[in-house]
């Protein structure tokens, strides 16, 4: 019996400091929730995905204003929500819902919106949109600290107009605004947004860059003999690198084009491992003589407008790291975009290419700027836009040159580079043992005979022959893997094969 009181009362004192355990749990659990801000996307309906794909550029202009001296606290702030602002307008054209926009605007700011949005939807008219660039100035901020009054002078702002789902219009503006922001619950929002005439436009004629060095081109497509389409990363090698830009010198060439992988390089943010790799990549060619075309955004293909803050973010950190370099030559925004044309829509990837020509002249009007085509007929697009036209050419030599005068009668005098050329040598089943190493060695003996006479400047493909051709590059036929891994000069092994004897002795070559 006694036994039985004892576990009686035992239970009862478990039983009470459990319940009080939880009751004390309950209040500290409420008591820092009380204490912790609520996150503002959660609050303001944005998407976490939305929130990390606009990143446009914002350039404040020096605090000189009305009113109360401004908080630095305080300006970050406002640029986060007004850049926010703008973000869920994008969202809204694009999908013709007001979600989220009345986090971000007032009553007043957003009824002309709405009235557009009315619009668009019954006419299945939509507006994909985003700013690369703002200029925002604070002209007045009130005593209580709950009013400002911005200017933003020339918004480089891009619209993709889409009836039926059919893209219509693509056009670039640059337009100014006078905003109210007022500061409700925590949260700076947009009372008013005026669009105003553009008195000070930032698009003054800038002089293109020298392409005098062009004309001197004669080179190779780069890859390490053992690191196909995978030059930065782990197996990286200064070594190797130097020792096969050695090779590359002493075959009388004096230019290297290489490959930045958008993705492997981190996209929007740089991996700075490869970012040093690349840049002692630049030395190691300083070091042998050799310039560099440096070609952005490999395995690259998204191209939406939605995604070009971060295309823009990352082609400025490469640019802005290298243009001093004295071994860059060129820029070459992207390499043959024309194969994506059908996958992802002709206007949608030149649209982006345009853009993107913009962008690198922004941080570098020094350098001259490229696009890596796919052939020849294809690079007559943009060739307005780009500094010199590039092309790449593995057809039959004896229709080159129609080919090659044909795009010159329409390149508006810009100095063309034959960007890649080459034949392969693999003689197996997949290529009905049509190659071999001597036809390589005369196939480049009658292309350059041409390019000689014609003064065309040119980089062959490739140095070397390679063991494994990443799937990404050419598929999974094996047809396309086996001609592929045999376009070098060297083979796998690192010995010459019959051609690169004709790259020996007479500097022309």
């Amino acid at each position: 019996m006694k036994l039985n009181k004892t576990l009686y009362r035992a239970l009862l004192l478990s039983s009470f400091l459990a319940i009080n355990g939880l009751i004390l749990f309950g209040i500290s659990s409420i008591w820092s929730y009380l204490n912790t801000g609520a996150d503002r996307s959660t609050m303001l309906h944005l998407p976490e995905e939305r929130a990390s794909n606009y990143l446009p550029k914002v350039d404040w202009a020096p605090l000189d204003h009305e009113g109360r001296p401004m908080e630095e606290q305080t300006l970050k702030e406002i640029e986060r929500d007004y850049l926010r602002a703008w973000q869920v307008r994008n969202s809204a054209l694009e999908t013709n819902n007001t979600y989220g926009v009345a986090d971000y605007y007032t009553d007043s700011a957003r009824t002309k919106l709405f009235r557009i949005l009315e619009l668009n939807s019954a006419n299945n008219t939509t507006i994909k949109s985003t700013t690369l660039r703002h200029h925002p100035k604070v002209e007045f901020y009130s005593a209580d600290g709950k009013l400002v009054v911005l200017t933003d002078e020339n918004v480089e702002r891009h619209e993709h107009i889409y009836s039926d789902g059919k893209l219509i219009l693509s056009q670039k503006s640059t337009p100014s605004y006078q905003i109210m922001v007022i500061l409700e619950d925590g949260f700076w929002r947009i009372r008013h947004l005026v669009e105003t005439p553009n008195e000070n436009p930032r698009n003054a004629e800038q002089i293109p860059p020298s392409t005098a060095s062009i004309s001197q081109i004669k080179g190779v497509n780069y890859y390490p003999r053992t690191q196909a389409w995978d030059m930065f990363g782990e197996q990286f090698k200064d070594s190797i690198i130097d020792h096969d830009f050695s090779i590359i010198r002493s075959l009388g060439l004096n230019t290297v084009r290489l490959f930045v992988p958008y993705e492997a390089f981190g996209k929007v943010e740089i991996d700075p491992e490869k970012m040093e790799q690349l840049k002692r990549t630049m030395h190691l060619a300083s070091k042998n003589d050799l310039k560099v075309m440096l070609t952005l955004f490999d395995f690259y293909g998204e191209y939406g407008i939605q995604d070009w803050t971060l295309t823009r973010t990352h082609a400025a950190q490469i640019v802005n790291a290298l243009k001093d370099h004295k071994a860059l030559q060129s820029w070459d925004i992207k390499n043959e975009p024309d194969l994506d044309f059908e996958s992802r829509g002709k206007e949608k990837v030149l649209a982006w290419l345009d853009q993107m020509i913009g962008t690198i002249k922004q941080y570098d009007n020094e350098h001259p700027v490229t696009i890596g085509w796919s052939n020849p007929e294809a690079a007559i697009n943009l060739s307005k836009k780009v500094d010199f036209i590039s092309f790449h050419y593995y057809r039959d030599p004896s229709e080159f040159l129609g080919s090659y005068d044909a795009l010159k009668k329409k390149a508006s005098l810009k100095p063309l580079v034959l960007q890649e050329y080459g034949y392969s040598s693999y003689s197996g089943i997949w290529n009905g043992f049509l190659g071999s190493e001597n036809d390589q060695n005369d196939y480049y003996k009658m292309m350059d005979r041409i390019l000689v006479e014609e003064h065309i400047p040119r980089l062959f493909w490739t140095l070397y022959d390679f063991g494994e051709i990443p799937v990404s590059v050419v598929g999974r036929l094996p047809w396309r893997k086996a001609k592929q891994r045999y376009f070098g000069i060297i083979d796998r092994y690192g010995n010459p094969k019959k051609s690169y004897s004709h790259f020996i002795g007479d500097p022309k070559k």
